[in-house]
């Protein structure tokens, strides 16, 4: 199994948290269900558990090259891009693991949804998209570190691609639309603020974790994590 054994921790070696990791591997499974929101306090394997969530995942066929990693299997859903070549009889096809895509709380609404070469349509008449985060995202993860921190509006914007399975950009009377299937994961410290009711309902799922206060169980975490650190390599093959 191809991975960065160097930096990411194995799903299966995380003590506890059944809930959390139950919930994860729900909407892996399933997208459709709407996400998931992980509430919690820091220690309490939130970022871990769903960066190594990839890892698990099993391989996806893909349009080589496609920056929408479209499914060549389903020519109904391809991109503007792959139906043009698709039409040319050139599909070429690679397997690859699922993206994982972090949105960074600073991202401006252009850099999630993409933008439209304004200049390139109105000179050449060609419509050129900058694709964004959720182009990025497609067949993949999509993930949001204090969620709860982020513009209401961008997270409005998410749940709709989310929900709706597409991303539509609009500029000036030019629209693009692209394919946007991802599985929306978000996290967040409710010591630094909560979530609107109305964008948290909208969640498929969310779950609550604590910290482990067992000491046995805080001693086992210990040393895994030292055996991980000490053995990157050796310690995600144990627990492959």
């Amino acid at each position: 199994m191809a991975r960065d054994d160097r930096s990411t921790y194995p799903f299966s070696a995380i003590v506890g948290q059944d809930a959390l990791r139950t919930a994860l591997l729900i909407n892996a499974v399933d997208p459709r269900v709407g996400g998931v929101l992980i509430r919690g306090q820091k220690g309490t394997a939130k970022s871990t558990a769903v960066r190594a969530l990839r890892w698990v995942l099993p391989d996806i066929e893909v349009v080589e090259g496609c920056r929408f990693s479209c499914d060549p299997s389903k020519v109904a859903d391809l991109c503007p891009e792959c139906c043009s070549r698709a039409g040319e009889g050139l599909l070429p096809r690679e397997r690859r693991r699922p993206r994982l895509v972090d949105l960074p709380i600073s991202a401006t609404e252009d850099r999630v949804v993409g933008t439209i070469d304004l200049e390139q349509a109105l000179k050449h008449g060609e419509r050129r998209f900058e694709a964004g985060l959720l182009a990025d995202a497609n067949r993949g993860l999509l993930y949001v570190d204090e969620v709860n921190l982020l513009d209401d509006h961008l997270v409005d914007t998410l749940l709709d691609s989310a929900a709706g399975g597409v991303n539509v950009v609009e500029r000036e009377g030019v629209r693009f639309e692209h394919p946007a299937r991802f599985s929306l994961v978000g996290t967040m410290n409710p010591e630094e603020g909560e979530l609107r009711p109305q964008l948290l309902d909208r969640f498929g799922l969310c779950v609550d974790v604590e910290g482990i206060a067992d000491p046995a169980e805080r001693v086992e975490i210990l040393k895994r994590r030292r055996a991980f650190e000490d053995d990157p390599v050796g310690f995600s093959r144990a627990w492959q």
